[in-house]
């Protein structure tokens, strides 16, 4: 037998009965029971200290008293 078949057959039969465990592996572990907390607790990173509004924009806020924007020196 050539090199080539030789890996073939390994590749055929048992890299792909490994590849399936690891696999299965990958999902229990990302699946398991305690992880919930850890992955809603990493999934809320980007919401953390987020004290304003989507779209507000501080430099120009309108005056709530008669409606106008207040400048902002840019020194």
């Amino acid at each position: 037998m050539d090199t080539y078949s030789i890996l073939r057959q390994l590749a055929d039969s048992w890299v792909l009965l490994v590849m399936f465990a690891f696999f299965i592996g990958v999902v229990i572990w990302a699946f398991r029971p305690g992880s919930t907390k850890k992955y809603e607790k990493i999934a809320n990173i980007p919401l953390k200290d987020d004290d304003t509004l989507p779209g507000a924009d501080p430099a120009t806020d309108a005056d709530p008293q008669d409606g106008t924007r207040k400048e902002q020196d840019n020194d």
